[in-house]
């Protein structure tokens, strides 16, 4: 009477470790760091059954030992399963922090769980990253543990051990990109015309880009606003101004990018006179003529704002109810929200020479209203003229200001 060597995990150790056993020959089962069976114990067990044809036959099976120290029969197979389960199909892993829920197979085996996070890579300058102060005790049967705070596009390790320094779980993480920092220097080179500035370090990501935005100012007739809004690649370090005449100014922002966004902007302006202490210039805007208070009318004196060597496209007059010249700059160099009776589209127009328009006729169509003007209030006027490509805008802007 006995039992076989039984046909079950492989990774299954058993003592005493033989091919066969004998009946109630208690065997100790056990696996490699990290896993255990179901069952610490198990006997041989062995008796004659009668077949369908009622003929004894001689079986044998085995019984273990529950966690409630009873023998019962075994039904199936028995493994080796891991002590600890992480599901990594619901890590959390943001720029800042790592969450990731687990559950213990087998409450006794997890007293005194310890988890560890720490960085996987000392850091070097200028991506110094602090150690994280990430050891904490596990309790309970399952739970969320939480690194935090971390630094973003950092690697960091995450552990957890049992006391008899058996490791239960280990995994390297990197978290997400975050914005990049400010740019920190952006200067003129008056030998290239060209603005220059320093690159970022990959510290919060890679860096994918640079946002650069040039409004430029003639001093020669301070009513004409020229925008250029560009995206460069990563690599690039240096722009060359758009060519204007002795004394322009130049107000210049440039942030940079990653997969997460644009970072904070580093704003500055710039002269092409020989004084190097920034002026600053207010818009000046053109006058308007045969104002009308009774008809709600004013008469601007148009003009192309497309050069000659440059193909003319649709010119939009917008109307702000604002002498603000910081709102008219806005409006000029972005997506202006239409407001009704404070911010509208006039006209789009199609200038190939001198016009004179008159403003305020109630004539409508296609989005666009060209509204009686009311008395009593400001108004600045707009021709604007956009031009785009795939990695630039531009904007280019007359204003005319008036009050009825």
């Amino acid at each position: 009477e006995g039992c076989q060597r039984p046909p079950w995990d492989t990774r299954l150790q058993l003592v005493p470790d033989k091919e066969n056993y004998e009946k109630d020959e208690e065997v100790k089962l056990s696996c490699h760091e990290g896993f255990q069976s179901s069952f610490t114990k198990i006997k041989c067990q062995s008796e004659f059954q009668y077949d369908h044809y009622e003929t004894p036959v001689y079986k044998e099976f085995w019984i273990g030992r529950n966690s409630s120290s009873l023998w019962v029969p075994i039904q199936s197979s028995v493994q080796c399963f891991e002590v600890l389960q992480v599901d990594l199909e619901t890590f959390e892993i943001s720029s800042t922090s790592i969450k990731l829920n687990w559950t213990c197979r087998f409450p006794d085996a997890c007293q005194g769980m310890r988890a560890v996070c720490r960085l996987a890579a000392h850091s070097s300058p200028p991506c110094e990253a602090e150690e994280v102060n990430g050891e904490q005790m596990l309790h309970g049967q399952e739970g969320t543990l939480t690194c935090s705070p971390l630094q973003p596009f950092t690697e960091y390790s995450v552990t957890i051990d049992l006391p008899s320094n058996t490791t239960l779980f280990s995994w390297l993480f990197l978290t997400e990109e975050a914005v990049p920092g400010q740019p920190q220097e952006l200067w003129l080179d008056p030998d290239r015309g060209s603005l220059r500035w320093n690159s970022l370090p990959s510290c919060n990501g890679e860096i994918i880009g640079y946002q650069l935005s040039i409004t430029a100012r003639n001093a020669g007739d301070s009513s004409v606003l020229e925008t250029e809004r560009l995206r460069l690649n990563g690599s690039v370090t240096e722009h060359r101004l758009p060519e204007h005449g002795p004394g322009s100014s130049y107000a210049v922002m440039i942030r940079g990018l990653t997969a997460a966004g644009a970072g904070p902007a580093l704003m500055r302006e710039f002269h092409t006179s020989s004084s190097d202490t920034p002026r600053p210039q207010d818009i000046s805007c053109r006058g308007v003529r045969d104002i009308a208070p009774s008809q709600g009318t004013a008469v601007l004196p148009l003009r192309p704002l497309a050069r000659p060597a440059e193909a003319a496209g649709e010119h939009q007059l917008i109307v702000a109810a604002t002498h603000n010249g910081s709102v008219i700059e806005s409006i000029c160099s972005g997506q202006p929200q239409l407001l009704n009776d404070s911010v509208y589209l006039a006209a789009k127009l199609n200038l190939t020479g001198p016009t004179d328009f008159v403003l305020g006729d109630g004539s409508r169509g296609q989005g666009r209203h060209n509204a009686a003007l009311r008395p009593g209030c400001d108004y600045t006027a707009l021709l604007r003229l956009v031009r785009l490509s795939p990695q630039a805008e531009k904007f280019t802007c007359v204003c005319y200001s008036f009050s009825v």
